[in-house]
This record gives C-alpha cells, structure tokens and sequence, in this order.
C-alpha cells in the first residue's frame, strides 16, 4: 500500500528548473541604445570600404561621366590590368612586398622587446623602477608629430634613410605595449618564481618557462596590433622613403594619389587601395579565433 501511494505521489518540479531554458532576455531601453550605437558606427566603418572595393571595379567612361553611383554599371577588372601594366610606373606589388618584410619584422620584434621589458619592470627589482616606467608612461603621452625631426635626423645619421630600419626600429619599444604586459604578467603569482629559484633556476629561465606561456595571449594581441600599426603607419613612411622601389605601401598610395589626377585615374587608385586591405584581412580571418581568445586579458593566472 505504501508502495503504491509513493509512486502515486505528484513529483514537485524544483523551483529553479528549468529557469536557464525559459530565460528570457529582457530588452531595455539602454540596450536599444547601445545597439543603435553599433549599427551605426558598422556603417560608418563598413561603407567607405565597400565603396572603395566597388569603384574598384567601375570603368574609365563611368568616372567621365561625373554621375554618382555607388555600386558600378557594369563591373569590370580594367583598373587591376592596368596596375599590372605600370608595374614599372607604379610598382604596387613590390610595396606590399616592402609593407609585408616591414610589418612582420617590426611585429615579431616588438613581441620580443615589449616581453623582455614587462619583465623587467614587474618581476626584477632595482632601485628607481617603478620612477623609471612612470617616467617612461609620461614622455609617450607627447604628440607623436613632435619626436619626428629629432628621429628623422637620428635615423638620418645612421644611414637608415630608404631602410626598412627606419621603420622598423622606431617602434619598437611601445610603452602602451609594455604597460599591456607588465599588468599582465603582475597576475602571475610570484610564488612560481620563488619555487623556480629555489630549484635553482635564473631569471632567464623563469622568464622563458613560467613567464612567456602564461602571458601568451597578450603576445598575440601586441603582434596584431604591431603588425596592423607597421602596415597602416602613414606619416613617418612618407618622410624616410623617398626612393620609389623601397617605398612601403602606404607611402606608395600617397605617390599615387599625387600622380593620378582626374576621374580618369580613380578607379586604378581604388584598385591599389584595394590589394593593400588584402593582407590585413587575411591576418583577421585567419587569426580571429587567436584574437578574439586573447582579448580577454583579465591578469595572468589569477582565478
């Protein structure tokens, strides 16, 4: 009788089951807003280069025309022959072989320099230290337009003018990139290094061991962002290249503009714009997952 009473019995549902099924998220002015926010600033990124990909591929007696289309007539691939035709005029693809040599170089370089000195600052101690970042921290928040002569006359006295030295070296100490790392690696317990020293180890080998394949991530995020910065970097290109052949990508836009002048020549302009997206596209396609995983920089090994 028992038997059958308890097997009779409703079964009470438990007050939190099913709760992760049914929620429901609540949608809020704030988070309308902040969504209006996004799309808008999605177009604005997203329509001057789907415009520039576009007019890419627009023909000569479009441009002549003088009327405004945003998407072309009759899309044609003229512009990208005609670059291949002026490769003696207008070497487009040698600049993104000069732009490519730069950015990996400068990337991978950077990655080397800014891990060795968040080590210094966060995990050796000498005296002036903590002074010395501070100090370094100030200096980098000068306008960049304001270090450009005395680095021009520094890399002129070196014979680094027309070198890939000249745009590789400058950046490679980037005080934001080292304040990134020594943040980081502050997470990582201290008590590693003091178990590691006991067992004998030097600095040089908690640093290769313990210390570089915790801060793994934030490596990966400076090497995109050198990489992306090395490739996009205008201004200072267009003042140490003057040679046409060594020119790196952007410096080689900027010739081209000059040179092109009329409608007639815009789409050939686009289409070089165009091949120079091509490399730091692939890098985010092929790379996103890495990214996306080391965005979250939370510190080191904490938690």
């Amino acid at each position: 009788m028992s038997a059958t009473t308890s097997s009779a019995r409703p079964q009470v549902a438990s007050p939190t089951a099913g709760v992760s099924e049914n929620k429901v998220r609540v949608v809020t002015p704030s988070l309308i807003a902040v969504y209006a926010i996004l799309v808008v600033l999605c177009i604005v990124w997203i329509v001057p280069v789907i415009y520039t990909i576009s007019t890419s591929f627009k023909s000569v007696q479009e441009f002549m025309t003088g009327a405004f289309n945003f998407f072309p007539a009759k899309w044609v691939g003229d512009n990208y022959m005609r670059l291949l035709e002026s490769s003696a005029s207008y070497p487009v693809f040698s600049w993104l072989k000069n732009s490519l040599i730069i950015s990996i170089i400068s990337a991978s370089l950077s990655v080397c320099v800014v891990a060795l000195a968040g080590f210094g600052y966060s995990r050796l101690e000498f005296k002036g230290r903590d002074t010395l970042f501070f100090v370094l921290l100030l200096i980098s928040m000068f306008p960049t337009v304001v270090n450009i002569i005395p680095q021009y006359r520094i890399v002129a006295t070196l014979g680094w003018v027309n070198s890939y030295w000249a745009c590789i070296i400058p950046g490679l100490g980037n005080v934001a990139n080292i304040f990134l790392v020594r943040n980081f690696m502050k997470g990582i317990p201290k008590e590693l290094d003091e178990a590691a020293k006991i067992d004998g180890a030097s600095d040089f080998r908690i640093f290769r061991s313990i210390i570089l394949p915790a801060i793994r991530p934030i490596l990966i995020v400076i090497f995109l962002f050198s990489f992306t910065g090395a490739w996009n970097d205008f201004l200072w290109p267009t003042i140490v290249f003057n040679d046409i052949n060594k020119m790196p990508v952007t410096a080689g836009l900027q010739l081209l503009s000059s040179q092109m002048q009329g409608y007639s020549n815009m789409g050939t302009l686009m289409a070089s714009t165009c091949l120079a997206i091509i490399p730091t596209l692939l890098l985010f396609l092929f790379a996103q997952k890495y990214f996306l995983q080391s965005l979250n920089i939370t510190s080191g090994l904490k938690g």
